[in-house]
This record gives structure tokens, sequence and C-alpha cells, in this order.
């Protein structure tokens, strides 16, 4: 029989709630990074968070403790593959367990395809392709030993994409492709660790207002060119990522896996002759 006096715990609680649970956060001094680290641990979450320079990753340690919750600061450079390895194992070994991995951190160095040197297609595709694939590689172990009920989800794996794989813009060739090599690597990595309880999804974000892309909203014609285009008029902002992160790192995405969600304000859906009159 029910017990009367048991109240059912609220559906939000139930669903998206982070209490307790261990997420890492790469690139997490980045605007981006920082946003969604602060809304992982204001879920609940123990936080180690993840970024090149100590000091500015510090300070995101800092502004989460800053909300009453408790983080771990980690550096180092991601293109090295021994350092991905470290800085899991040392997230895991600060709370004693790992349930998330959330990789923002990325870089792009923005030139004509007739321009780019070898070293720039390694410096981009080590961040983005790479250490993403490294890093989750080394949490694997982690995440799926986490004793989940598995109607509640297991471990989560959340990458950060980005629209360019989905359209092609100059200047950005190899940012795209390695930005395209990760949501591939989300849809395999959700098949073969399916078994393990570890659901990998990734975000593709469109235009946001961030400091990686501080560029084309500087830029007089580019901005126009793109608030002509996103049927929303504006940029995104980092915050508007926050609700559909809190989604793939809970409870709630329990049987959503392999997906990539674009969060770009209608941009790749398409574009009005009537309303976007300025570019043709």
């Amino acid at each position: 029989m029910t017990d009367p006096q048991r109240q059912p715990e609220p559906i939000l609680e139930r669903l998206f709630s982070l209490r307790g649970k261990v997420a890492l956060v790469t690139g997490a001094a980045g605007g981006l990074g920082a946003v969604l680290a602060r809304a992982l641990a204001e879920a609940g979450a123990h936080l180690a968070v993840q970024d090149l320079e100590s000091e500015p990753t510090k300070a995101v340690a800092s502004s989460i403790e800053a909300l009453g919750a408790e983080a771990v600061a980690l550096s180092g450079d991601l293109g090295d593959v021994a350092t991905c390895r470290r800085v899991v194992a040392e997230a895991a070994q600060a709370w004693g367990r790992l349930d998330i991995l959330l990789t923002c951190a990325a870089v792009n160095r923005r030139k004509p395809i007739v321009e780019v040197t070898e070293e720039d297609f390694d410096h981009i595709s080590a961040i983005n392709t790479k250490a993403v694939y490294f890093l989750s590689q080394a949490a694997q172990p982690y995440l799926k030993q986490q004793p989940h009920l598995k109607q509640r989800g297991g471990g989560k794996i959340i990458h950060i994409g980005s629209i360019n794989p989905f359209y092609a813009l100059d200047n950005v060739s190899v940012y795209g492709l390695s930005k395209g090599a990760v949501v591939q690597m989300t849809r395999a990595m959700a098949v073969e660790w399916a078994a393990d309880n570890i659901q990998v999804n990734c975000i593709a974000p469109g235009f946001l207002r961030t400091p990686l892309s501080q560029p084309l909203w500087d830029d007089a014609t580019t901005s126009r060119w793109l608030r002509s285009r996103i049927p929303q008029r504006r940029p995104g902002e980092p915050e508007e990522l926050i609700g559909t992160t809190l989604l793939l790192a809970s409870g709630a995405s329990s049987y959503l896996t392999g997906q990539t969600i674009i969060i770009d304000g209608g941009f790749d859906s398409g574009g009005s002759w009537q309303r976007d009159p300025e570019f043709g």
C-alpha cells in the first residue's frame, strides 16, 4: 500500500537534480564553459574545472564556491594526451567519483584554406578533436562504475560542437571539420558505451556572444549579415545553453543518446525571402 504520509519527490528534483554528482568541465575559464560549470554547480554537482592557465581556472572555481558549491581547479594543455588522462584522473580522485564530462575547450584560427599551415591544422585538431576523444576515453571507466539505476540514467558525456559542420563558412574550414568529427564521435561513443549505461550527446551552438566569437560581432559587415539571417535576429547568449546542458547531464535524458542538438536561434532551419532582404 502507498504510505499516505509519504510525499512524492518533486518531479523537477527527481529528473533534473545533480545533487551529489561530480562533473568535470574542460575549457571552464571560457565564456561558455564558465557559465555552464556554474549552472551544473547550482543544480547540485561538485565541480572539477579545467583550463589552460591556472589563475583563470582558479577564478572560476572561486566563483562556484561563492554560490555555496564546491569546486577544484585543474590546469594543463589538453593538446597533450597525457594531460587529458591526468585531468580526468585528478577530477575523479578529488571527489571519489565522476558522473559527468562536459567538453567545452576549443580553439580557432580564422584563415582562408590557402593560408592554413600544418601547424594551424594540428593545433586546432589537437584541442577540438583529439583531446575530446581521449578525455572521453579516460572518463569512460569512471562513468560506467557509477551505481545509478538505469531508469535514472548513468554516466553522462556532453560535447560542445558547433553549427559549422552543418553550414560551411569561409575562413573556418579546420574548425568546422574538427567539430564535424565531434558530431560523429558522439554517435560512435553512444553506440559503444550504451552497454555501460553512459549517455553521450552533443550541443551544437550557433552564433553565441563569447570571447571566441567576439570578432564576428565586432565586425560591422559580419554582424549585419548574421543578424539578417538568424530568424531571432540576435546572437545567442551562453546562458541559453543551460537548459539543454542540465537536461543532458541529468536523469531526465536517460533514453537520449547519440544526438546533436543545434541551438542557433533558427539559423539552420532556413531563411525568408521577405524578411532577409538586405543581402539577397
